[in-house]
């Protein structure tokens, strides 16, 4: 198994489209402004990757603009070949299908940079218990660590 990667003091956040596109949105707004709230304060990290902003470039202009008018500390990942072999694995085990594979290159992205939490409104296809359970095998299989859910909106 790969050495897990020193914790930072502040946690490093990977959030997905629809969490940005959740502060514009009325059943997401307040959990995706807390988080950029918090983000803003300096209390944790955003990382997103090029999935993330290849997926923005489509997003209606607020959507676009949420990012760019957020005084955040922002990390942006590649889409590497390490990152592309995990997501190739997540669709060849079942976790996801090859038609939602940008949501599997969310999560191999989020892994592969050891972010400590992923924050998706994806609840079919990223973050429902059964799909982690699957997305986590494959994480072992390969060497990584596992994911697990948790609350980071409110957390204090």
């Amino acid at each position: 198994m790969r050495e897990p990667r020193a914790r930072p003091a502040k946690l490093r956040v990977y959030v997905d489209t629809s969490v940005i596109g959740g502060c514009v949105d009325e059943e997401f707004r307040e959990p995706s402004l807390k988080l950029m709230e918090r983000a803003a304060r300096g209390e944790v990290t955003l990382v997103v990757s090029e999935v993330t902003n290849d997926e923005l470039e489509a997003a209606p202009p607020a959507v676009r603009r949420i990012l760019e008018t957020t005084p955040a500390r922002l990390e942006n990942i590649g889409v590497t070949e390490e990152v592309e072999a995990l997501a190739d694995r997540y669709i060849e085990r079942g976790a996801i299908g090859a038609a939602k594979r940008s949501d599997a290159q969310h999560i191999a992205a989020a892994t592969v940079a050891g972010a400590d939490a992923l924050v998706s409104w994806n609840f079919r296809h990223m973050v429902n218990l059964w799909r982690i359970r699957r997305y986590n095998e494959v994480n072992l299989e390969m060497g990584y660590a596992p994911r697990s859910p948790r609350e980071i909106a409110d957390e204090e």
